[in-house]
């Protein structure tokens, strides 16, 4: 009977960690002008080094022009930090360098780094936890063997890949069956098919409302609130310096939480851009074929148009980082910084110390707090 609720214990971690992975509305949305007006003075007068990142478990990830830092807060309050050299292979290679390329070929790249950014947070808090339960246990038991050690850290370390490999799979499955077959199910379902534009205009409508959904769901996890607060962090640690290279800690509570270069403000772009392109390559296609696109073609043609769409997606968020008083971008900008209200939430002091330590060590700047340990690896592959 325990073995069945360890289990049963262990399923729904997994299920839960596999929504929370699954890895980004308030109605104020006459505020939204106001702070898009905010922004722009400061983005207006921001610093060429181009800067970003994203929150993971009890700290902040930073990604620089040359290093990418990962800071995580301990349980007994010190600063760890993952410094790894990594410069773009857009910046390496011309052709992948190109508009709309270089947005696909980033993405990937940032999928990449997120993930293992992501996994080393985790394993930083899995330490944390068995640090604790083992100050619990009794002297005796602490008292093992060498051998009896190596073999228990062995079986550890292989339900843990175990596990992550479970949650990544989830969440991918969840991601397929909510963003893309239900969608596309539904609008089969109701007999719209037909109408490239309506259709894929009904599908987009889908998307956002289970994207929004989903968002508002996950904010009400205790340990996903966590998250959103480093994801503040991150955001006024990035204003302050945009603002003011040598910023303190006192200037990164003066900014707030919503940044238009935010992951939240891209996906958006992206539900959008899909719309349109799906819309015009399914238009040709239904004319070549001279009738309705079956359902399984259609979902394999438009997952082959992704990269595509992520490309020029990017290039839309490059553009309104640097025309952000453009009246068309803050039409595209306004979706993502309203849903940033909820993503974001303030953040306390240790949490803007902790993602200030990741910018700084990302842009290989002086840090000047105490408690602060820097793993320095090789190159990230």
């Amino acid at each position: 009977m325990n073995d069945l609720i360890i289990k049963t214990h262990e399923t729904h971690e997994i299920l839960e960690n596999g929504l929370c992975k699954f890895s980004n509305i308030h109605m104020h949305f006459s505020r939204i002008s106001r702070e898009i007006s905010f922004l722009s003075g400061l983005m207006n007068n921001k610093p060429k080094i181009a800067i970003g990142g994203q929150a993971v478990i009890e700290g902040v990830m930073m990604r620089g022009p040359k290093y990418i830092a990962t800071a995580i807060r301990k349980k007994d309050g010190h600063i760890l930090i993952k410094k790894e050299k990594f410069i773009s292979i857009t910046q390496r290679n011309k052709f992948l360098g190109f508009p709309v390329i270089r947005g696909c070929v980033s993405l990937i790249e940032m999928m990449i780094i997120g993930i293992k950014s992501l996994n080393f947070s985790a394993e930083e808090a899995t330490k944390d936890e068995e640090a604790k339960k083992n100050k619990s246990k009794d002297l005796q038991k602490n008292q093992n063997s060498e051998e009896s050690k190596k073999s228990n850290k062995t079986k550890k370390e292989k339900p843990n890949k175990l596990y992550q490999g479970f949650t990544y799979i989830i969440a991918f499955g969840l991601a397929f069956l909510f963003f893309i077959f239900l969608p596309y199910r539904i609008a089969y379902w109701s007999n719209i098919e037909k109408t490239s534009l309506f259709f894929n205009l009904f599908v987009g409508v889908i998307r956002i409302v289970f994207f929004v959904v989903y968002i508002i769901v996950i904010s009400f996890l205790k340990d996903i609130r966590r998250i959103f607060e480093y994801h503040g962090a991150e955001h006024k640690s990035v204003f302050a310096y945009e603002a003011n290279p040598d910023f303190t800690l006192d200037d990164t509570k003066r900014f707030k939480t919503l940044h238009p270069r935010c992951g939240t403000s891209f996906i958006f772009i992206v539900l959008i851009i899909a719309i349109l392109v799906f819309s015009i390559f399914d238009t040709i296609l239904a004319s070549i074929l001279g009738h309705t696109i079956p359902l399984p073609l259609r979902i394999f043609l438009h997952i082959l148009l992704l990269p595509i769409i992520s490309g020029l997606s990017y290039e839309i968020l490059k553009f309104s980082g640097k025309n952000i008083n453009h009246w068309l971008v803050k039409i595209f900008s306004a979706p993502g910084l309203a849903l940033q209200k909820i993503t974001t939430k303030e953040p306390d002091e240790k949490q803007l110390e902790t993602a200030i330590c990741a910018l700084k060590a990302a842009l290989e700047m002086q840090i000047d707090y105490p408690d602060v340990e820097i793993l320095n690896l090789k190159k990230l592959s």
